[in-house]
């Protein structure tokens, strides 16, 4: 990003990131002490976020609700930001995808059985 791209960019405040994302506030200083999001900061010290920051924040929060570490995430970002993968990285997001669908099939049977349960009690009054 050019500095003239960067200087007609709109940064917005902790607040509306949060708002954005439907987090915290605290959840998004939680991902900046992890080193997963960086600020910039305003000549007062208000953190200050680019307008991508809302799906990236987004994008750690389905991470996280599918098991992955902040570590984990951290490996993902050059993914993430760079859309282009090594052979070690693209054997890392494979592992993890297919971990997910692994609790993905294990959640869809405990469903499946609930449905068993709610099927056969719908006949009792």
């Amino acid at each position: 990003m050019t500095v003239a791209e960067a200087a007609a960019e709109r940064l917005i405040r902790i607040g509306e990131v949060a708002r954005g994302a439907g987090v915290s506030v605290r959840a998004v200083r939680y991902y900046e002490q992890q080193g997963l999001l960086v600020p910039e900061r305003s000549p007062s010290g208000q953190r200050l976020y680019r307008q991508d920051a809302i799906p990236l924040v987004r994008f750690f929060q389905q991470m996280f609700a599918a098991g992955l570490t902040s570590r984990r995430i951290t490996e993902l970002l050059p993914c993430w930001d760079s859309g282009q993968t090594d052979a070690e990285q693209r054997a890392m997001l494979r592992a993890e995808r297919d971990r997910i669908q692994a609790k993905v099939d294990d959640l869809q049977a405990a469903l499946e059985r609930l449905d068993e349960v709610i099927a056969a009690t719908d006949t009792h009054p």
